[in-house]
């Protein structure tokens, strides 16, 4: 798998999140550098665009996802 095409300006690939998941590097290895196509972060990017992903979001909050495209919170 290659690397995600948005790692340079990820909050979280970056440490840059409050409350990282202790878990960071199993999911960066996951999502970041493995099948981005289930990371919550880049299906926010892809829907919405950059602006839209919440700076605390996490690659694996999917259902949290699914909810901000669809317009809820």
């Amino acid at each position: 798998m290659a690397d995600c095409e948005c790692l340079a300006g990820c909050l979280f690939f970056n440490d840059k999140l409050q409350n990282m998941p202790t878990a960071a590097n199993s999911l960066k290895k996951r999502f970041c550098r493995g099948d981005n196509a289930n990371c919550a972060r880049h299906m926010v990017l892809a829907a919405l665009g950059r602006e839209r992903v919440p700076p605390d979001l996490s690659p694996n909050q999917q259902d949290r996802a699914r909810a901000i495209i669809s317009g809820g919170k």
